[in-house]
């Protein structure tokens, strides 16, 4: 129940109860005072003029003594105010505890009825001794000396006095519960409204959500039935409740005319499995749940069709009664292509090996490359220079050239295996993933160049340039190939301008560009740019092997980017090379500019 329904529910008991029984319980707690008042005022007064009686009469028995008309009753009684005043004034103070002014008055009134107990007592003991006239004086003497009556009656009107006004306390706090009476009525009134308009809300609420539920059930209804997942529900018995259409036209059902079927009947014994039945009762008796279930079915159509089976138990719409929900799932297609997949990776793994014997007969190739090629090209150095040494004097200028000429090739040759051998070891070499700073390699490669050049003239233009994740010596060689070849092919220039800039591309990666104002090249040659020993210029003009870009470009693919170039002959060239943005971790980091 919601907080804000429980709280109207304890406010209603409040107004409806608690309220009513409060208010009846101040009217009646004010009645019981008043009539607690009236009877308290009355004792007042009784005891006040029981008190004036009980003294008035002793003397009234001490004047009958005092005529000669005395005996023992007339002599008791004589004695009373002597023996019941005393009881009665502490009664009386008692009763007026909580009034100053009253206790005052009695006190007053205690010295009057002791005076006359006293005179009184003076009056019979004269009248013992004989003394007629002097207990006829002592008898004048109460009554001249000490006054009761005004003070009997003062106790009895401030008794009255105080009765009326707390009556009419009482009276305005019956009139104030009458309104409040009145208006926990109304608020009962209200609160009833309140309660039968809510009540015929929630009633329409709830003819609502059943029209809705029922709505939902039949959309629910068909929903399931459209499903292309085979899907069913049985009862405790595994006998069919529920099939959709999927389930039926899988297992060859009429969906028209759907009578309770047990499972194992199901499908011409697709269901007749000992272990799935087990499975299914454990899944209703002990609540498991059958997840994922693979098995091979033979169904009506004559195929074997692999599915795969999901189960759980629910409970019954308005039953205790348990149910079996059933999912099949047919997943003969990705069986074959997982058997295919199986195939593909034997095939594959017969590839590998042949790239592993590839790969050994290159290692095998390059060992050879790099010692039975250098040792010819050694010999041929050295027995040039020995003969050069040999002739000495006797050598023309013929033979000079021809020497020299065999002394370059032969560097150049060595250089050439050289360069191979480093191509070679890219693509083998494994990758060291370190943070790169590439504004730093950028700025080597721009020291190393102009080390080399001191004398030249070149604008640089290097922007600030971001942190990769890289091998930091591969990623090396491409700035200083990049960079290097700018500075190369601006030598002709007087005045060169070489610029490096980054931005990020759409799907995130970073994109540097490396621009010169120099040689540039023909465009209908790009395609062959990053090849091996490719060059698009003499090797009079701009020295060099053409195995740079080829260099770059392997580089940059083991690191997942690529590398292209715009130039115009005469103009210059701007090469652009792309890395993936990630962490040491691998993860790429994509993000649109």
């Amino acid at each position: 129940m919601p907080r804000w329904r429980l709280a109207g529910l304890l406010f209603a008991m409040v107004v409806i109860v608690a309220l009513p029984y409060f208010a009846t319980r101040v009217m009646s707690d004010d009645t019981q005072r008043v009539n607690s008042w009236l009877n308290q005022t009355s004792t007042i007064k009784a005891l006040a003029y029981n008190i004036a009686y009980v003294v008035r009469d002793s003397e009234a028995a001490s004047y009958r003594i005092l005529a000669g008309d005395g005996d023992n009753a007339i002599e008791r009684r004589a004695n009373s105010a002597k023996r019941l005043a005393p009881a009665l004034l502490d009664q009386l103070r008692a009763l007026t505890r909580d009034n100053p002014d009253q206790q005052a008055r009695i006190g007053a009134l205690v010295s009057v009825v002791n005076g006359r107990i006293t005179l009184l007592d003076h009056t019979l003991d004269r009248l013992h001794q004989g003394d007629t006239a002097g207990a006829r004086q002592s008898l004048r003497d109460t009554s001249d000396l000490f006054r009761m009556h005004a003070l009997i009656g003062g106790i009895a009107r401030a008794a009255d006095r105080l009765v009326d006004q707390r009556r009419r306390e009482v009276d305005r706090q019956m009139e104030r519960s009458r309104l409040l009476l009145a208006l926990i009525a109304l608020a009962q009134l209200l609160l009833l409204i309140v309660v039968v308009v809510t009540s015929e809300r929630q009633i329409g609420k709830r003819q609502l959500a059943e029209t809705r539920e029922g709505r939902a059930v039949l959309r629910s209804q068909m929903i399931v039935q459209a499903v292309r997942e085979p899907i069913a529900l049985f009862d405790g018995q595994l006998r069919s409740l529920l099939v959709n259409a999927a389930f039926a036209e899988l297992y060859g059902l009429d969906p028209k005319h759907q009578r309770p079927l047990s499972l194992p009947q199901i499908g011409n014994g697709a269901w007749s499995d000992g272990a799935l039945l087990q499975r299914l009762n454990d899944v209703l008796l002990r609540d498991r749940e059958l997840w994922d279930y693979e098995v091979v079915q033979h169904t009506p159509d004559g195929v074997d069709r692999h599915v795969v089976i999901n189960a759980r138990r629910i409970q019954q719409q308005d039953s205790d009664a348990q149910a079996l929900l059933l999912t099949v799932s047919d997943v003969t297609a990705r069986a074959l292509a997982e058997l295919r997949v199986n195939e593909l990776n034997h095939q594959l793994e017969g590839k590998v090996a042949q790239i592993t014997d590839v790969n050994r007969e290159l290692e095998a190739f390059s060992y050879s490359v790099s010692h039975d090629l250098r040792a010819p090209l050694r010999h041929i150095a050295g027995f040039a220079r020995k003969l050069r040494q040999h002739l000495g004097e006797r050598m023309d200028e013929t033979g000079s050239h021809y020497l020299d000429v065999i002394g370059s090739s032969a560097q150049r040759m060595g250089q050439l295996i050289e360069d191979l051998l480093v191509f070679s070891r890219l693509g083998r070499g494994a990758l060291r993933l370190q943070p790169v700073d590439m504004q730093s390699l950028a700025e080597e490669a721009r020291a190393l160049c102009m080390a080399e050049a001191p004398e030249r003239h070149i604008s640089w233009a290097i922007a600030p340039l971001p942190i990769v994740v890289g091998d930091e010596n591969m990623l090396r060689t491409v700035w200083q190939n990049l960079i290097g070849n700018a500075v190369k092919y601006t030598s002709q220039r007087e005045h060169a301008h070489i610029a490096v800039e980054v931005q990020r591309g759409r799907n995130g990666d970073y994109e540097f560009s490396v621009s010169d104002d120099g040689a540039g090249f023909d465009m209908q040659y790009a395609d062959k740019l990053f090849g091996v020993f490719q060059r698009m210029h003499r090797a009079s003009d701009f020295p060099g092997n053409g195995i740079g870009l080829a260099n770059v470009r392997r580089i940059l693919a083991r690191h997942g980017g690529r590398i292209w170039a715009v130039a115009e002959p005469g103009l210059g060239a701007r090469f652009h090379f792309t890395l993936p943005a990630r962490d040491l971790s691998g993860t790429t980091h994509e993000r649109l500019s």
